[in-house]
């Protein structure tokens, strides 16, 4: 007898292991739970989620491909280490990667762009739980880009994002950044609006750079 056709959930698309734990350590990494130079011990890992160690191992070889993670001889995977001038180099490569992204999408630009844009921009001022600032954040920047329908180029800006999540969270709350972060957005979006697109990469990019030297004046009093 044929099995009846029902609605099912469709598993091809249901997250593996190795991604739920990708995000667990993800997001640990981001919101200072691990902190830098810290072992991941993957014994520790596969017993939390209940898991072997092959999922555990594949997760943290793909945040390794991020610049999350780093395997040390002795010490296994530990969360990687930034200096200020590396951290002033990645800030660097986003700014110059999304100043471009925006450049590109401004001429493809809809009334729908400029509304979603706003609603993230008004979320992010309402908000006050920084973990959600850096989504809302991240939200407005990529939808931005959307519409440059470059999907390699914004994903290697959601990459070197995901390197710098971290920082920004830093940054954002020990500079009181949020105010002038909002201000800068509005700018942004109204220079979008106005077609405007080599303003727009402009201000996207000095706003990426302001945020950078904001980090690198609090950076030693979040470490002490």
């Amino acid at each position: 007898m044929p099995l009846k056709e029902v609605e099912v959930p469709n598993l091809g698309k249901a997250p593996t292991a190795s991604d739920i734990i990708l995000k667990f350590i993800r997001d640990s990494i981001a919101d200072g739970s691990l902190d830098e130079g810290e072992p991941i011990r993957q014994d520790d890992v596969a017993r939390m989620f209940n898991v072997s160690k092959i999922p555990v191992r594949e997760a943290l070889k793909r945040l390794e491909a991020e610049g999350l993670v780093a395997f040390q001889r002795n010490k296994g995977a530990v969360v990687t280490t930034l200096s200020e001038p590396e951290i002033a180099q990645v800030f660097e490569t986003r700014a110059i990667l999304e100043a471009a992204a925006v450049k590109l999408s401004v001429p493809h630009m809809t009334p729908e762009t400029f509304a979603e844009a706003e609603a993230f921009c008004d979320g992010f001022a309402k908000e006050t739980d920084v973990a959600q600032w850096s989504a809302l954040n991240w939200q407005f920047h990529s939808r931005l880009y959307l519409d440059a329908q470059r999907p390699f180029l914004v994903g290697t800006i959601r990459s070197v994002n995901d390197r710098l999540e971290r920082y920004l969270r830093i940054q954002l709350s020990l500079s009181h950044g949020q105010g002038t972060a909002d201000r800068e957005h509005r700018q942004i979006l109204a220079a979008c609006r106005a077609g405007d697109a080599d303003k727009a990469g402009k201000l996207v990019y000095d706003h990426i750079m302001g945020a950078c030297a904001s980090l690198l004046h609090h950076l030693p009093a979040s470490k002490a």
